[in-house]
């Protein structure tokens, strides 16, 4: 957002930051781009609107290219001049970075910040699910926005500029009973986003982690949580909002953004009360009101 740079001057942003001329020719000529994974729908849709609007080239990925030629449309209606490339891809794939370097490079980009969106839930007791199903939650909530931010960081690095977000949950600051393995992945993005900004910081690369609420999103009806009691105690964000928070928020050098005051306030309870208290209680809003063993 223009006029927000006085408060982190870049300066002080690059502080430690060297310029390497040799390694920075690597970048010449290139654009950069804002690459957004689930991008196709929720929040990482609202965030490419967001950041089409802010004049950024985009890479959207997702898994479908019906999904995303739909997304491309729905951004050029309301932004004709967005420069968009898109990528269908598995991002647990072993190939997926291979994939996105000759995304970017086809295009003429290189990954100026790195948006990890994209996620799945599940919802019920632990031992209820498929050990597959576990596995997928791990593959693409951890392992694989773990190896996004590793390929990306030292081009940012070499180049003292950009950043990573990393689309944690409000869930992240408490254990989750009857989304427990969810939480826990959340609690990890939480965690490893902090390390890395305070690793990063000064060298002109800003690492966040969002961490919002309940988003009016269709990821609660794909868990079969829409009608736990969370989703009848607190209002629904829209992902729009959601996205223009983590756009000034990154701006301004926010490490973990809660949008919302309600959620702040929730996070800030989560921080300081103790799990014996709060994790029964979470675990009864949490508690799925479809059988067990349909989950």
């Amino acid at each position: 957002m223009p006029g927000l740079d006085f408060v982190l001057p870049q300066r002080w942003r690059r502080r430690y930051w060297r310029p390497d001329p040799a390694a920075l020719t690597a970048f010449a000529g290139l654009k950069p781009a804002v690459v957004i994974t689930g991008a196709s729908e929720g929040i990482g849709l609202a965030l490419a609107h967001s950041y089409a609007r802010a004049a950024s080239a985009l890479v959207l990925v997702a898994r479908n290219q019906s999904g995303l030629d739909a997304a491309v449309a729905s951004i050029v209606r309301t932004t004709p001049s967005a420069h968009i490339a898109t990528l269908a891809a598995d991002l647990t794939h072993p190939d997926i970075l291979t994939q996105l370097d000759a995304t970017l490079a086809t295009n003429g980009f290189y990954a100026d910040i790195l948006i990890n969106n994209a996620g799945i839930g599940l919802a019920g007791h632990f031992v209820s699910h498929q050990p597959t199903a576990i596995d997928d939650l791990l593959a693409l909530d951890i392992v694989a926005l773990t190896r996004l931010c590793r390929h990306v960081l030292p081009g940012q690095l070499i180049r003292g500029r950009g950043g990573i977000i990393n689309v944690a949950s409000l869930g992240g600051f408490i254990p989750g009973p009857n989304q427990a393995a969810y939480y826990a992945s959340k609690a990890y993005v939480l965690s490893l986003s902090e390390a890395l900004a305070s690793e990063t910081s000064g060298y002109g690369v800003h690492v966040m982690a969002v961490a919002p609420g309940v988003v009016e999103t269709g990821f609660h009806d794909k868990i079969y949580a829409t009608s736990a009691f969370y989703r009848r105690l607190m209002p629904a964000m829209s992902p729009a909002h959601v996205a223009l928070r983590t756009r000034v928020g990154f701006k301004l050098g926010v490490r973990v953004l809660v949008p919302g005051l309600l959620e702040m306030l929730c996070a800030a309870a989560l921080r300081v009360l103790p799990h014996r208290l709060t994790v029964p209680i979470v675990g009864q809003l949490l508690r799925p009101q479809k059988p067990e063993t349909e989950l």
